[in-house]
């Protein structure tokens, strides 16, 4: 420990408890850098420099696997997701104690990564360590966490993919004889692919109908209803004599990895940019599409959130122009001249209607109610409702 002039500046020199060499610059006048030094000192021997005292010397990398250990192998179904966020902190914060780790190196950390990966991993990344520190925070090890006001990256979360019907029908096709009841069950369902490999027989109600899933990502058991479909594919799964598992492979044990053989049907289909997990972007998204409110799509999804379904409640191109078209044969009778609705009502009133054309109940009522509103003529005729039972709609 000790002062020293350089370029016109006083700076002390003194060493951490844990080694760590600290020079300071302090200005112009030594008899200051003296009386900073004299402070570092009684700071030192009194531990409290640094919240050593309250932050013990704990090695990044040592906590990271405690933190692994001891939280989320337990606790969280995807540790794997941890070990491997952890894996990639760990290379960036090694050598580090905690409480050397400041916010600035977490937002270099971010800045680093963000060139590297999507800003979804990134964050992942981000939560994982937030959580480490809290935890560090809750066991008494740690004092306060230097990640607690590192905001998230903004991510771009407006498309969803999701297949067409021509795409299903392509994909269902291509796919390779093990695979494709696996697919179909996914988009018939909207079951996780971890959910379909680790399917169970005893967990399937032919009876009933009901696939009872008892080890859902949320930690809650769920219910999940079959088609005709989904009940004849699983029909057709040839049953392993010694596996109770749906899915697996000849020595009993359950699939856990589809990917190449998903990539290869995905090639052959001419689907680009698609992955597993879209496959229940697309059972949800065909519900809303024909018509299936949020509400049941929520609970047919699992999710304990609306605002979870709510991102697919987007709709296709062709459904949005059939709505657009259905708006414009409700409203039509509002800008229609009257003397055009008049000769309508006769045309339905005569019973003449041309087998070429469809004449729905929406129109007819809407143009009778626009002259009731004018005239007073609308459920004049008894016989309308008959007619209207006998019309194709």
């Amino acid at each position: 420990m000790g002062v020293f002039f350089k370029k016109g500046n006083w700076y002390i020199d003194y060493r951490l408890p844990n080694g760590r060499r600290i020079r300071q610059k302090i200005g112009s006048s030594k008899k200051l850098a003296e009386n900073v030094l004299r402070k570092r000192k009684l700071e030192i021997a009194e531990n409290k420099f640094l919240d050593i005292k309250k932050n013990p010397p704990i090695k990044f990398e040592d906590f990271a696997q405690e933190f692994l250990e001891i939280y989320s192998k337990p606790n969280k179904k995807s540790w794997e997701s941890d070990f491997h966020h952890l894996k990639r902190l760990k290379s960036f914060f090694r050598g580090k104690f905690l409480y050397q780790i400041t916010p600035k190196d977490i937002e270099e950390f971010k800045a680093i990564r963000v060139r590297q990966v999507k800003p979804a991993t990134v964050n992942r990344e981000l939560a994982t360590l937030k959580t480490m520190f809290n935890k560090a925070v809750e066991w008494g090890k740690f004092q306060n966490s230097p990640a607690k006001n590192v905001k998230f990256l903004k991510e771009d979360n407006k498309r969803l993919r999701y297949l067409e019907r021509e795409e299903i029908k392509r994909l269902i096709e291509a796919c390779p004889p093990d695979l494709r009841p696996i697919v179909i069950i996914a988009l018939n369902t909207g079951m996780r692919k971890g959910e379909i490999l680790n399917l169970k027989w005893h967990n399937i109600d032919f009876k009933r109908g009901i696939i009872y899933l008892l080890d859902t990502k949320n930690g809650e058991k769920r219910e999940v209803y079959m088609n005709d479909t989904v009940k004849r594919t699983l029909i057709r799964v040839r049953k392993h004599p010694d596996s109770p598992y749906v899915f697996c492979r000849k020595d009993g044990k359950p699939i856990k990895d589809i990917r190449k053989s998903f990539f290869t049907a995905l090639k052959k289909a001419g689907i680009m940019n698609f992955r597993f997990h879209d496959l229940r972007h697309t059972f949800a998204s065909q519900l809303v599409m024909n018509g299936v409110d949020l509400k049941t799509v929520q609970e047919l999804m699992g999710h304990k959130d609306i605002r979870m379904t709510l991102r697919y409640s987007h709709l296709s191109a062709d459904y949005k122009r059939r709505a657009v078209e259905v708006l414009d044969k409700r409203l039509d009778t509002f800008w229609t001249p009257e003397e055009e609705i008049k000769e309508a009502v006769k045309f339905v009133n005569s019973e003449v209607i041309d087998n070429k054309e469809v004449i729905t109940r929406e129109v007819a009522q809407s143009g009778l109610a626009h002259l009731n509103g004018v005239q007073g003529v609308a459920g004049s005729n008894p016989a309308l409702p008959m007619l209207f039972d006998n019309v194709k709609t």
